[in-house]
């Protein structure tokens, strides 16, 4: 039997998806999610530990003896409104950290993933003369956030569960349905969001004498900025840096006190990383100082990603198993992304390969010839977009069928 044959597969994890995606929640506040994961688990004979990390799920499923293989999921959704129109979207709304009531919606498809491996979970454990080992499926609170998975490593994920031999995981993308892809190596950028506030000294527009206009300074400072990248780092190393936010003043004649920026840095390398780091605080000073500012700028880290490395030998093994199963052509390598997931911490946390890929979940029909080149890739609706939406099939039954395919892969029947 080959790994990816005699799958069974719930015909009712279509509802379930509807259903997920109807209710998204945010990170760490995933308390319906989880209980639904919790229950399906509970039915398919996982040990099941519920908490950990707030909300995050972990079960596992011991089959005789063999390697142990983590399968990960996150179940957190984006503050964003969706717009696809759909019969099943979301029109839910929730209290953000600030006490803001903001939409919600799962615009990067992760109701997807936890369906995908809810699926793969019934799926092995129903037909366990297929595989050997032990078998962890995890299910991840705020990987948004980047936070979720550092806080259930730090719960003692490793500690109270075995540390496994490999880390399996996928991610649905706005590539044709029926494909999937993978990089070997450096695969998704480091990122590092920071809020910048610069303080002046506010006055009235009439009196520009009397203030020290943190406008201007924060003028200055976002075009300096810009030159990080084409003058502090080497022109064959890849990074962006994007100031994403300025919020100054509130009146049209009055110079404010103070002003915040917030800024995006994303990196594949930890030396350009720092380089880039000590840069920002340099020139924020800098500026702040050249301005006269009545205090110093303070730089404060809003979330952090660090680069996901998918291990050369072990993403190969997965993706020959699938060219096995879907055909080498339909196995694409999208190069390394700007993308960020925290993903990776569960691997190096466990000093464990890493192999994910990503789940093409989009029409077929919107592609030319669907690769890497299609031009398509920048019109259809992408993660994040409140337009964006995978199509249920066939991207529902080829995202069980490669998990359930991948843990075979690396828990081979004895």
């Amino acid at each position: 039997m080959s790994m990816h044959e005699n799958i069974t597969i719930d015909p009712a994890l279509t509802e379930l998806y509807k259903d997920l995606h109807r209710h998204p929640e945010l990170g760490f506040q995933e308390h319906r999610t989880a209980a639904i994961v919790a229950r399906r688990l509970n039915a398919s004979g996982f040990a099941v530990t519920t908490g950990v990390a707030g909300t995050g799920i972990v079960g596992m499923l011991t089959n005789g003896s063999g390697p142990t293989a983590l399968l990960r999921a996150d179940m957190d959704a984006l503050p964003v409104e969706e717009d696809t129109g759909l019969d099943y979207a979301s029109t839910a709304t929730t209290t953000d950290a600030s006490g803001a009531t903001v939409p919600v919606d799962h615009a990067c498809g992760h109701d997807l993933h936890t369906t995908c491996l809810l699926g793969a979970a019934d799926a092995l454990a129903a037909d366990r003369a297929s595989w050997s080992g032990t078998l962890v499926v995890v299910f991840q609170p705020a990987e948004e956030l980047g936070a979720g998975a550092q806080a259930m490593v730090d719960d003692g994920l490793y500690d109270r569960f075995p540390a496994p031999e490999v880390v399996l995981g996928q991610h649905v993308a706005p590539l044709p349905a029926g494909k999937i892809a993978g990089h070997p190596g450096a695969s998704y950028a480091g990122s590092d969001s920071l809020r910048v506030r610069l303080v002046g000294r506010g006055a009235h527009g009439s009196m520009p004498e009397a203030s020290i206009d943190p406008i201007v300074m924060a003028a200055e400072t976002v075009l300096r900025l810009q030159t990080v990248i084409s003058r502090e780092i080497p022109s064959t190393a890849t990074a962006v840096l994007t100031v994403g936010s300025i919020h100054a003043g509130d009146a049209a004649n009055v110079i404010p006190g103070a002003a915040e920026l917030q800024l995006n840095i994303r990196t594949y390398d930890t030396g350009v990383r720092q380089r880039i780091l000590d840069s920002v605080d340099r020139i924020v000073r800098g500026e702040a100082a050249v301005a006269g500012a009545a205090e110093e700028p303070t730089i404060t880290e809003i979330e952090r990603f660090p680069v996901v490395v998918n291990d050369p030998a072990a993403l190969g093994r997965t993706l020959d198993a699938f060219a096995a199963w879907l055909g080498p052509d339909n196995i694409l390598d999208p190069g390394a992304g700007a993308g960020s997931e925290d993903v990776g911490i569960l691997a190096t946390s466990a000093a464990a390969p890493l192999s994910y890929w990503l789940l093409g979940g989009t029409d077929p029909a919107l592609f030319t010839t669907g690769d890497m080149t299609d031009p398509a890739l920048l019109t259809v609706p992408s993660n994040h977009s409140p337009h964006y939406a995978p199509v249920i099939q066939p991207t529902l039954t080829n995202g069980v069928t490669a998990l359930v395919t991948a843990a075979r892969t690396w828990l081979p029947a004895s």
